[in-house]
């Protein structure tokens, strides 16, 4: 372990701060827990140099020795920092089990349980039960649905607490028993190579008891799976991967455990006139050269309505005009966007005779006959002539 390079083993740079390692080392820490890697003597290794190296990155004195002498700092027996003499440079003491430092990061206190079932698949202990599964629902909605908002019904199928047995498992009036297994906590022990945690029982599934009858319509399970349905509340100024929660209405939970979480996860279909650019809007309005040249007034499409734009004189293809707050609304409650609306001129594809006269006419008095291209081009392309 002497030889590791403590940001390596992190993963981090070396100005790395408190909270890049401790994300860090979470990460490294799940990766390679024990409980994750049944039997696995080089991922059980690989979880103690990194708790290793996250006890020592995150001490200010340790790091400072880290960072001057390399791991050798710390092999002066007990923890304690050598010098560059090879003598000791100040004792910081033992380091600690990894499983502390787990508990630790985790915010897990005392004995098993707690993150372990979070993390790898435990349930409820102390004879209570399983909390239900979280669900995700994808749903996909208009741009003007994001910017006005609206209220959905949906219909979905998950596991709902059985009529039958109000979710106990058993039949009505079936006997209980202590479960043996687990003596009615509803948890067993597991070593997990350098630490002990405790997981489901697998008998009981964490009830505690055992039934002589289980229930005939959800086998015991305390759930069936069922069709609901749910009106969904849409906020305006909701965006491709917004994500809405809806409490308690994931799967149910078993022998008593709280049900999940519906998670709505929404897709904005895109839009035939309007691109979207956070809370602005962006489209392209298609003028006559006339309106162009001599100026004037026309009504652009908006998500709310029609909106009257001014076009100045000589105004040139491309030309990118603001509609304040013509845009989406702030799913914040900040101010509305804006719609910026790019004008793109028009050339007549045909001319009558008519129209062909008149604009000769124009080109001949206006210049344009004898010197079609701007001087400020040419004066930059006379090189090339």
């Amino acid at each position: 372990m002497a030889q590791e390079d403590y940001y390596a083993l992190l993963g981090v740079e070396k100005t790395a701060d408190a909270d890049t390692l401790k994300k860090a080392y979470r990460k490294k820490a799940v990766q390679y827990h024990p409980d994750k890697n049944p039997g696995n003597k080089e991922a059980e290794e690989m979880f103690k140099k990194v708790s290793h190296a996250y006890e020592v990155l995150t001490d200010t004195d340790k790091r400072a020795a880290y960072d001057r002498y390399g791991p050798a700092a710390f092999e002066g027996g007990g923890g304690a920092p050598r010098g560059p003499g090879g003598g000791g440079a100040g004792g910081f003491g033992g380091f600690h089990d990894p499983a502390d430092i787990f508990r630790e990061v985790f915010g897990q206190g005392g004995g098993g349980g707690g993150i372990f079932e979070q993390m790898f698949g435990g349930g409820g202990g102390g004879g209570g039960g399983h909390d239900g599964a979280d669900l995700r629902y994808d749903m996909e909605i208009t741009l003007e649905d994001a910017a006005r908002g609206l209220e959905k019904e949906i219909s979905f199928r998950k596991a709902m607490t059985c009529a039958r047995c109000d979710g106990q498992g058993a039949e009505p009036g079936a006997k209980r028993t202590t479960c043996p297994t687990c003596k009615g906590s509803g948890q067993v022990r597991r070593s997990g190579g350098i630490i002990t945690f405790t997981q489901t029982c697998p008998s009981c599934a964490g009830a505690g008891q055992r039934v002589d009858k289980v229930c005939t319509a959800c086998r015991g399970e305390g759930r069936v799976p069922q069709t609901t349905k749910l009106t969904v509340k849409i906020p305006p100024g909701v965006d491709t991967g917004s994500r809405l929660r809806s409490s308690g209405n994931g799967e149910a939970g078993l022998a008593g455990g709280s049900a999940g979480d519906l998670y709505i996860v929404l897709t904005v279909k895109d839009h035939e006139l309007f691109e979207r650019q956070g809370d602005d809007l962006y489209c392209e309005v298609p003028v006559k050269f006339t309106l162009a040249a001599l100026g004037g007034s026309i009504e652009v499409p908006t998500l709310f309505g029609k909106a009257s734009l001014k076009i100045p004189a000589a105004t040139q293809s491309g030309t990118t005009f603001r509609l304040r707050e013509k845009g989406m609304p702030s799913l914040r409650g900040g101010r509305q966007g804006d719609q910026l609306v790019r004008v793109q001129v028009e050339v007549p594809s045909s001319l009558t005779a008519e129209q062909r006269k008149i604009l000769e006419d124009f080109a001949r008095v206006s210049g344009d006959a004898a010197e079609p291209t701007s001087k400020g081009f040419f004066e930059k392309a006379k090189k090339f002539f």
